[in-house]
């Protein structure tokens, strides 16, 4: 077997990875010894200590700040279809323990052992998102190894990710086996749906909130219910099935509320279905001078914090979508807030709900804390593979 390039660490700066963390960073390198200039985006590396002691292998990008990202803490193991075929058969395992049916996340990155490779699995069809050059590097073996191990009838690559071009990668969507169909289907906590994952949202489906949403059907029958930032409905159809009297969901992609209206036929409640496109932040003041009321809010937007520098921003905007939601909330409503910014600490959110109470003269109670379902596994060294956080709470007039 080929030796592969060394990659050597400062003094010291081994210490992290012997803890358990798995990601290297451009300053932690010694540069005089393995100049970073000598590697190319994607090549695969050993990565060695300070003495010169083997600490695993990995993949380089001496582009980006996170410059490595170890593999295997066994040197002999390189990433090739033979080690991704092993990683898939041990995420699979835990998956199909968990899950009846074969709808979930099958791959999540880093935690699965597998860092840059996210597999949302939507029956026999894959949709796979490659976020590193490493990766990228070995996506044939991906999709090999996939073929191997689930023998799906299609793959898709949704690599049109804006994070790609942190990595130097192109953008691009594209059929990876077999004929991807336009809408695939899936089915949670015995709700059904279609999605459109060539244009759909990031990998099509956000199997990350699916345990929220189950607790959500203990609040919901003969409620009035908004689904804010709906998409294609996952919360608010949940919440007609599980006995929700009509729903409003909101949103700014109309092709989404047209999916919104196919998935609420698909489960035989379209006729307490309704939608309105638009900004959300402009519906909610609307709804609010229209004077309508709900039971239960569902406010679960886009990462309003993707960056550090967007964290004053983003932390005004939670709290304002909040404080309208709570606006147009009956008395002893239920308010279910999320947020998917994992620069956003769950007791920041708690803090903004309570800020956005008072100033309108409410009372909040936090009923319940959720976080991402057990198919997001969490990597206990990344921060960042912890990124869910669900607020369900009540709000009363004082």
């Amino acid at each position: 077997m080929n030796r592969l390039l060394p990659l050597k660490l400062n003094k010291g700066a081994e210490r992290r990875l012997r803890g358990g963390h798995i990601w290297v960073y451009s300053n932690e390198v010694d540069v005089n010894s393995t100049p970073l200039t000598g590697f190319e985006a994607g090549a695969q590396v050993e990565i060695l200590a300070y003495n010169g002691k083997s600490l695993g292998t990995g993949y380089i990008n001496p582009n980006t700040l996170i410059c490595a990202r170890l593999v295997s803490r066994d040197s002999t193991y390189r990433l090739n279809q033979s080690l991704i075929t092993h990683r898939l058969k041990v995420a699979l395992s835990i998956r199909e323990r968990i899950f009846s049916a074969p709808y979930y996340r099958l791959v999540h990155g880093d935690s699965d052992g597998l860092p840059g490779l996210v597999v949302d699995r939507f029956g026999d069809t894959l949709s796979v998102q490659i976020t590193t050059a490493g990766m990228e590097q070995v996506k044939d073996e991906v999709v090999a190894a996939l073929t191997k191990v689930i023998k799906p009838s299609s793959i898709l690559f949704k690599n049109d990710i804006s994070s790609r071009e942190v990595e130097g990668l192109e953008l691009y969507v594209e059929s990876a086996l077999g004929t991807v169909p336009e809408l695939v289907a899936l089915e949670e906590n015995g709700v059904k749906f279609e999605t459109a994952l060539k244009s759909g949202q990031k990998t099509g489906w956000y199997y990350d909130h699916r345990i929220n949403r189950q607790r959500m059907a203990n609040y919901v029958k003969g409620q009035r219910v908004l689904d804010l930032f709906s998409y294609i409905g996952g919360w608010g159809i949940q919440a007609l099935a599980a006995g929700a009297t009509d729903l409003l969901c909101v949103d700014s992609s109309e092709s989404a509320l047209d999916q919104v209206h196919h998935n609420a036929k698909l489960n035989g409640v379209e006729e307490r279905a309704a939608t309105l496109h638009g900004d959300v932040f402009d519906a909610l003041k609307e709804l609010h001078s229209s004077k309508e009321k709900f039971d239960l809010i569902i406010v679960d937007p886009p990462a309003f914090i993707k960056r550090k520098k967007d964290h004053k921003n983003g932390i005004n905007g939670y709290r304002r979508v909040n404080e309208l939601a709570m606006r147009i909330l009956n008395k002893d409503g239920i308010l279910i807030s999320a947020s998917c910014s994992h620069h956003l600490q769950s007791s920041q959110l708690k803090s903004l709900l309570l800020q956005a109470s008072r100033h309108i003269d409410r009372n909040l109670t936090i009923l319940e804390e959720g976080h991402q379902g057990p198919d997001h596994p969490v990597h206990p060294a990344i921060p960042e593979s912890e990124y869910i956080k669900c607020l369900t709470s009540r709000v009363l007039p004082v």
